[in-house]
């Protein structure tokens, strides 16, 4: 099963497990979001929304908070002394979708826990 979900001006395609980067949504690391915006509910039988479909939702884990790499915007005006430059990195969310929910259903998978790194002295030293 499939959904096409709007989020930030833009639709994304997402199955279970699907890991996105996505502008800024609020909500801490680790917690559970649920994205409401579902446009199409894909499967055996695709459900079209007009414009969303009814008591359908995502539920995603916020992963991280980060910065997108950095955009400059330059401008020049030639023979005439004037230059512009102005460049600005956007805020992102990375989640995972955990769940394509319908009905009106809740969120049934909490976070998942952290993985322990591994601390190695062979390793690190080579």
């Amino acid at each position: 099963m499939f959904a096409v979900i709007k989020t930030g001006g833009r639709q994304y395609r997402v199955v279970p497990d699907d890991v996105l980067e996505i502008g800024k949504i609020a909500g801490d690391v680790g917690t559970i979001v649920q994205l409401g915006e579902v446009l199409v509910l894909g499967g055996d039988t695709p459900t079209l929304g007009t414009p969303t479909v009814a008591g359908a939702s995502v539920a995603a884990e916020v992963l991280d908070h980060k910065r997108g790499p950095k955009v400059i915007a330059f401008k020049k005006r030639r023979r005439k002394n004037s230059r512009r430059k102005r460049g600005y990195r956007d805020e992102l969310s990375v989640i995972r979708v955990t769940e394509i929910l319908t009905d009106g259903a809740k969120p049934s998978v909490g976070p998942r826990p952290k993985k322990a790194k591994a601390a190695t002295a062979e390793g690190d030293a080579a």
